[in-house]
């Protein structure tokens, strides 16, 4: 049996610190995510103050303040349009977040996110098959994300079926298996597209590939909220040990007593379901996944027990701010939340890979 040897004044001092400083950010962030939620529900088209916001959200919540003092449009954009869509804004920003630092730690490569695995080309195929050809229209209102959703679950079966086929699924053939089925995915999706002949169907399908938030109902949040919180995130964090020893390689987890094979299954399932959900009700938002982790990293260090609620944190930030944006910057026409995360997020990608190259050399 190994001897634990027990740390120094200075680790003691060390561990203290990176606890405070890891409190002290996800104090910080919170407080961020709350004035950014309320900032973001008053912009747009048609401005609210944040006070009338407060007001509206708790006289829903708790009947406080009872005297109502805002018109019953102020209520209905708030109550009805903009709140649904800014949880939804924060619950798709945290998941795509957490999934990109599972991602990366499973497949140990900086630069995976989650779409790597082909789970978002698999969901742009469905839902070019539900606008295009009423595929799910027995679905009613939901056919699009039902068929998005039946899409993603497809591609991570077939992803997984692949990875599989050769025995051991380890890290690069999981991101080879991911890379081609996306690849092939996404020429069907421009299939389906080319097949219809419909201009107006063809544009609905780029906005949507492109991402947005504007599908957001109360009725759906409740399914993506399990999904993200109760699932995901849950998980992620407890598992955070064994996500570091995963980083660092296959052997060093068997040494640890951690089934490598095992726990990328759990990892691609929990991603898969977590992936096929959020893109079925936002679209394909990209960078998020990517950028996040990174910058989690840079605030509290490589341990996963505190990336991921950070991450979580800022992912929820990022993608509420970059719907603001969306929203405003081209007022009162919308542009998909897709292009302002890849304005966002493709600079910090340039300024990573000149790192990686520095530290290379």
């Amino acid at each position: 049996m190994p001897v634990v040897q027990p740390m120094d004044h200075g680790e003691v001092l060390g561990v203290t610190a990176r606890r405070r400083r890891t409190v002290f950010w996800l104090l910080a962030l919170t407080a961020g995510l709350i004035v950014t939620a309320v900032v973001a529900i008053g912009s747009g088209a048609v401005g609210i103050h944040p006070m009338t916001v407060a007001r509206i959200i708790g006289h829903h919540l708790v009947g406080l303040p009872a005297e109502v003092t805002w018109t019953l449009p102020e209520e209905a954009i708030v109550w009805q349009v903009r709140l649904p869509r800014v949880l939804l804004g924060i619950l798709v920003g945290a998941g795509l977040a957490v999934c990109g630092v599972a991602l990366q730690a499973m497949v140990r490569n900086v630069l995976a996110d989650p779409y790597l695995l082909g789970i978002n080309s698999g969901a742009a195929s469905g839902a070019a098959a539900a606008i295009l050809f009423g595929v799910g229209a027995g679905f009613g209102q939901y056919a699009l994300s039902a068929s998005a959703f039946v899409g993603a679950l497809g591609a991570s079966t077939l992803v997984f079926l692949i990875a599989r086929s050769g025995g051991r699924m380890t890290s690069i053939r999981l991101l080879l298996s991911g890379v081609a089925v996306g690849y092939a995915l996404y020429a069907s999706t421009s299939f389906l597209i080319f097949a219809s002949g419909s201009a107006e169907g063809a544009r609905s399908v780029l906005f949507w590939l492109l991402g947005s938030l504007g599908l957001a109902r109360w009725d759906a949040l409740l399914a993506v909220a399990a999904v993200v919180l109760g699932a995901t995130l849950a998980y992620l964090t407890v598992a955070g040990r064994r996500l570091d020893v995963l980083a660092i390689g296959d052997e060093t987890a068997q040494t640890l007593g951690v089934s490598p094979d095992r726990f990328r299954l759990r990892l691609l399932l929990i991603v898969s379901l977590s992936v096929g959900v959020l893109v079925s009700a936002a679209g394909s938002i990209g960078f998020v996944g990517l950028v996040v982790p990174h910058l989690a990293r840079r605030i509290v260090g490589a341990a996963h027990v505190r990336v991921v609620p950070v991450a979580a944190l800022l992912g929820a930030i990022l993608l509420v701010w970059a719907d603001v944006l969306a929203r405003v910057l081209l007022a009162p026409q919308e542009i998909p939340i897709g292009i302002i995360t890849s304005l966002l997020g493709a600079p910090f990608l340039l300024i990573l890979i000149r790192r990686l190259h520095a530290t290379a050399g």
